[in-house]
């Protein structure tokens, strides 16, 4: 996956979309079209048995690994069992909500950018993991990454990896803190929606510029004019 996603809706609207009526926020973000690592954006988690919608920075380095592992914007669903991961699937999963992702595709230079959406217009559910404490000297100490897999099945031909997908209905099934980090990851590999349930357009090469935030970076194009 690269990095950026369309959040052009409210955290309430995106928190409403799953019944989280009584949620309690703690996010400024405004909506945003056009999403790039290095910024605070709504993440919904569950924390002491509450609802919480909260502003997170996105990206992510353990406190004791500065120096051994680079600041990081996503997480392979196969690794997340291991040493690096482990702590925050147990009890740092968390959801990012979007209207969709972008993906470039093309040679250096001259890449075209995608904007990756539900064929139903539907918004998405991304899984993400989360560290909800404070940080020290590294904002990403208390960041979030996006859960991605392999994107078979029909979107080879935009990217290899995607991010994993949740309908509404399933989640909050993956943030129950009831479930084991197991649990949560075998419901998240049923749960996930397939690559059919997406659809991409082309978009102007605006949304290179990660200041470009308007509605106009999500327009489709005509590739054979751009």
């Amino acid at each position: 996956m690269c990095g950026r996603f369309d959040q052009s809706q409210t955290a309430r609207n995106y928190a409403s979309a799953i019944g989280w009526l009584d949620a309690v926020y703690d996010s400024e973000s405004a909506p945003a079209y056009n999403v790039p690592p290095g910024t605070y954006r709504p993440v919904l988690h569950i924390q002491d048995g509450e609802r919480r919608v909260d502003d997170v920075y996105w990206s992510y380095q353990a406190r004791w690994a500065k120096g051994k592992v680079p600041v990081t914007i996503n997480a392979r669903m196969d690794k997340l069992t291991n040493r690096y991961w482990r702590g925050l699937l147990k009890s740092g999963r968390a959801l990012v909500p979007a209207e969709g992702w972008y993906e470039w595709t093309g040679e250096k230079g001259h890449k075209q950018p995608w904007h990756i959406h539900r064929r139903d217009g539907a918004p998405l559910f991304m899984l993400a993991l989360a560290n909800f404490g404070g940080f020290t000297e590294n904002r990403a100490e208390a960041g979030f990454v996006l859960v991605t897999d392999d994107a078979s099945g029909g979107m080879l031909d935009i990217h290899d990896r995607r991010p994993v997908v949740l309908d509404a209905r399933d989640a909050e099934t993956w943030l129950d803190p009831a479930l084991s980090s197991e649990e949560a990851l075998a419901f998240a590999r049923r749960a996930a929606l397939p690559s059919d349930a997406f659809e991409w357009h082309a978009v102007s090469t605006l949304v290179n510029r990660a200041g470009l935030g308007g509605p106009e970076v999500v327009q489709p194009i005509d590739t054979e004019t751009e």
